[in-house]
């Protein structure tokens, strides 16, 4: 798998390479951002943390942050990251998360799937097509696998911590902010996103199918 670091920090970047490259990955780094924007768009490349790169490419991105304050993490995750790790960090942590993202990423074989609608969502598993009163809407494949998570248990509540254990590997806390700004990211995209996925506060997620789900708050 190929990596992308881009970091005008050579010494860390240098460190982080000889750890990955120890890993199986196969990395290269660049320390200025133009550069770094124009090698992640070239073919093969599967890791960056360059902001500009969302806008053009749906390539996973893992943001290291140079502080740990929680509005750095959040514009993080606004501009596109799939997730953050802030500095300072253990290599073997930012390895797990490079895994735990690619895996949403590697190619599956999957057996024939309906089509699952609801509220005027309607979600294609095989052609990973979403539709929202017959519009094509364009998800991320962060945006896409928790959706299609949502949906399969419509009307039952999904934890934080099950999201989180799914798609990341880890339990939420308190201050992990990348499943909620990925569920923030669903609604803006889905017509009548906020009567959709409701936030059940203390617990976490649900899909809402009829009138009767929850609505709380």
């Amino acid at each position: 798998m190929n990596l992308l670091l881009i970091d005008d920090d050579a010494e860390l970047t240098s460190l982080l390479g000889e750890f990955l490259r120890r890993e199986g990955f196969t990395v290269e780094a660049v320390h200025e951002g133009n550069r770094g924007l124009d090698s992640a768009l070239q073919p093969g490349v599967d890791l960056e943390i360059l902001r500009r790169l969302r806008q053009k490419s749906k390539v996973p991105v893992l943001m290291l942050t140079a502080r740990g304050e929680d509005v750095d993490r959040i514009v993080g995750l606004e501009l596109g990251a799939d997730d953050y790790l802030a500095k300072p960090f253990n290599p073997r942590e930012l390895a797990a998360r490079i895994r735990a993202i690619l895996r949403r990423f590697e190619p599956r074989t999957l057996a024939p799937a309906n089509r699952i609608e609801a509220k005027g969502i309607s979600l294609d598993p095989g052609a990973r097509e979403v539709f929202a009163n017959g519009k094509r809407v364009d998800l991320t494949t962060f945006e896409f696998d928790i959706l299609e998570m949502l949906m399969r248990s419509a009307g039952r509540v999904l934890s934080r911590d099950a999201l989180m254990e799914n798609f990341y590997n880890r339990k939420a806390t308190p201050f992990d902010r990348s499943i909620d700004m990925h569920i923030s990211h669903l609604r803006k995209k889905l017509e009548g996103g906020d009567d959709l996925i409701k936030t059940i506060r203390g617990v976490g997620y649900q899909f809402c199918s009829t009138p009767e789900d929850a609505v709380i708050e």
